[in-house]
């Protein structure tokens, strides 16, 4: 498995919603349809910068070798983040109407989740040593 292009896009993805959030809080809020006073553009902007941290740390991981005990509490932080997010989003979108762009990141939390599941409990050599 290509753990460097999982990376890769994973901190792309993470990187555009938190670069969203940390610059565009009042526009992020009023596109989901919540309040744009007190303390909910603070909270989003707080959200950016996890975002991009989360980001920055898979950028910079993209080449180490992860997957089984390599790398495994940045595997496990990923396929955390990317699970329990894919939850709450797929329980969001059983409430009222929600935007388009929540089935889009419904659909991207779960690949992800997915992907990192597959990283965490695969060893990463597994499959290269098979082939030969």
């Amino acid at each position: 498995m290509n753990t460097r292009m999982i990376m890769t896009a994973s901190a792309v993805v993470m990187a555009a919603l938190g670069f969203a959030a940390s610059f565009l809080p009042q526009e992020v809020l009023l596109y989901v349809g919540g309040e744009t006073t007190g303390m909910a553009p603070l909270l989003v902007q707080l959200l950016g910068a996890l975002y991009l941290g989360f980001a920055i740390l898979n950028w910079m991981a993209k080449g180490n070798l992860i997957g089984g005990i390599y790398a495994r509490p940045l595997a496990m932080g990923n396929l955390l983040h990317f699970f329990a997010g894919a939850m709450a989003l797929l329980k969001g979108l059983s409430s009222v109407h929600q935007p388009g762009i929540m089935w889009a990141l419904v659909l991207v939390y779960g690949v992800f989740a997915l992907l990192f599941s597959l990283i965490t409990f695969r060893h990463p050599l597994k499959t290269s040593l098979e082939g030969k």
